[in-house]
C-alpha cells in the first residue's frame, strides 16, 4: 500500500485532491497543445510558410514516436532529479516548443519544437500524473484518476477553440504566445505548491525506486517476463490502436452521410461523452473489477462501431458515436488500477513507462492501417470491420488472469 494509511481520501480537505487539480491543468495543457493542437498548428503553419502538409505531419509522428521511447526511462528521471524538477522541466520544454511553433521560420525549427513536446509529454504526461496520483490514493484512486485525465479532454474541448479564435482576432503568433503564458501563469504555482509525494513516502525514493536507478532497471526486465503485464499492455495498445484508427477518419466517414456541421457534432459529441465517460466510470471503479470493466468498455466500442457501419441515420450515427466515446478516455484509466492490484508498487512507474510506450508505438499505426485498408477496399466498411474484430480480440485477451499474480518486487 502507498497510500497514505488512515486518511479519509473522500475529504475535500485530503491535499490529495489538491494535486489531482494540479495534474488536471498538466493534462489539460500537455494534451490540448501536444495532441489536439497539433491539427491546428498543421492548418496554421501551412498557411504562414507554405510548408506542405507532410512535412507537419512526418514532425508530429516523429514526436509521438520519440515520447513513446523517452517515457521508458520516467522511472529513472524520477529517481535522479525529483517528482517537481521533472514537473518542471516538462512545463519548460512545452513552453518553449510553443513559443518556436509561434516564432520559427525554417523546417528544422519546426522539428525542435516537436522534439521538445517530447520532453514536455515526458515531464507532465500520462506516467507522471499516474505515479503521483497512485502515490496519494489508495481507496479513490480510480476517481482521482477519472477526475485528472478529465483534463486531457477539456484541453481539446477549450484549448483548440481558443487558439482557432485568437488565431482569428490576433494572429497564430500572438495567440501562441498569449496561450503559453496563461499555461505558466495556471501550472507554475499549482506545481511548485502542491506537487510533491505524500509525507510517508520518501522523497528520494520517488514512489520506492531506488536512488541509482537500479530498481526501476531491474523491473523492465522483469516485467518483459510478467504475464501480467503483457495482458494489460497488449489489449490496450490494440485497442488504442483501433481507437487512434476511428478518431482520425471519424470526419472523413462521416461527412459524406451526414454533412460537415453534423460530423463536426459528431465530433464534439464524442468528445464530450468521453468526459461524461471518465466522471461516470471514476464513481464506481475503484469497486470494479478493472480488466472486467475494461473489457467492457472495448466490446462497447466494438457494438457502436458495428453499429455505425449499418446506419445512415443521423441520429443513429450520432448516438453510436456517443456510445464510442463514453470509453474514449477509460482506455488510460484503466492500466494504472491494473498494474496497482497485479504487478504492485515498487514496478509501478516502470511498468507505465514501459506500457504507455508500447501502446504509443502501437497506436501510432492505427491511421495509417485504417487509411491503408480504406485506400485498397474503396471504403470504410472493412476497415471499421477491422476495428471490431481488434476491439473484440483486446477484450478477450484482457480478461485472460495470468495463473499466477507475481507483483513484481525492488531488488
Amino acid at each position: 500500500m502507498i497510500a497514505t494509511t488512515g486518511v479519509d481520501e473522500s475529504s475535500l480537505h485530503y491535499r490529495g485532491w489538491r494535486v489531482v487539480l494540479a495534474c488536471f491543468l498538466m493534462a489539460f495543457f500537455m494534451f490540448g497543445f501536444g495532441l489536439y493542437g497539433q491539427g491546428v498548428y498543421l492548418a496554421e503553419l501551412q498557411r504562414a510558410h507554405g510548408w506542405p502538409g507532410t512535412l507537419v505531419s512526418a514532425a508530429s509522428t516523429f514526436s509521438f514516436l520519440l515520447t513513446s521511447v523517452l517515457v521508458i526511462f520516467t522511472d529513472d528521471l524520477l529517481a535522479r532529479i525529483g517528482l517537481r524538477s521533472l514537473i518542471l522541466c516538462g512545463l519548460a520544454a512545452l513552453g518553449a516548443s510553443t513559443v518556436l511553433l509561434a516564432t520559427m521560420q525554417t523546417p528544422w525549427q519546426l522539428y525542435l519544437a516537436y522534439a521538445l513536446m517530447s520532453v514536455g509529454w515526458t515531464g507532465m504526461g500520462t506516467v507522471v500524473i499516474a505515479t503521483l496520483l497512485n502515490a496519494w490514493f489508495e481507496r479513490r484512486r480510480g476517481l482521482a484518476l477519472s477526475l485528472a485525465f478529465n483534463g486531457a479532454t477539456c484541453g481539446g474541448i477549450v484549448l483548440v477553440p481558443l487558439l482557432l479564435s485568437l488565431s482569428d482576432s490576433i494572429g497564430f503568433r500572438s495567440a501562441m504566445l498569449a496561450a503559453t503564458m496563461a499555461m505558466v501563469v495556471l501550472v507554475l504555482p499549482v506545481v511548485v505548491i502542491f506537487i510533491g509525494w505524500p509525507a510517508q513516502m520518501s522523497p528520494a525514493s520517488g514512489g520506492r525506486l531506488s536512488a541509482d536507478g537500479q530498481t526501476s532497471r531491474t523491473s523492465r526486465r522483469a516485467l518483459l517476463a510478467n504475464a501480467a503485464f503483457w495482458t494489460m499492455v497488449l489489449p490496450i495498445a490494440i485497442a488504442l490502436l483501433a481507437q487512434m484508427g476511428f478518431i482520425i477518419h471519424q470526419v472523413t466517414f462521416l461527412e459524406p452521410l451526414i454533412g460537415r456541421y453534423a460530423a463536426g457534432l459528431a465530433v464534439t459529441v464524442m468528445a464530450a461523452m468521453a468526459v461524461v465517460g471518465r466522471l461516470s466510470l471514476g464513481l464506481f471503479v475503484d469497486r470494479l473489477d478493472p480488466r472486467l470493466a475494461c473489457a467492457a468498455s472495448m466490446t462497447s466500442q466494438a457494438a457502436a462501431l458495428f453499429v455505425l457501419l449499418q446506419s445512415t441515420s443521423p441520429t443513429v450515427l450520432l448516438v453510436c458515436c456517443a456510445i464510442y466515446g463514453f470509453s474514449i478516455g477509460n482506455m488510460i484509466t484503466f492500466p494504472p488500477l491494473i498494474i496497482q492490484r497485479e504487478i504492485g508498487a515498487s514496478a509501478f512507474a516502470a511498468a507505465m513507462g514501459l506500457g504507455t510506450s508500447i501502446s504509443g508505438i502501437v497506436s501510432a499505426f492505427g491511421p495509417g492501417i485504417v487509411g491503408l485498408v480504406r485506400s485498397v477496399t474503396g471504403d470504410y466498411t472493412m476497415a471499421f470491420a477491422f476495428c471490431v474484430v481488434l476491439d473484440l480480440v483486446a477484450a478477450g485477451v484482457v480478461l485472460w488472469r495470468p495463473g499466477t499474480r507475481t507483483k513484481l518486487a525492488a531488488s
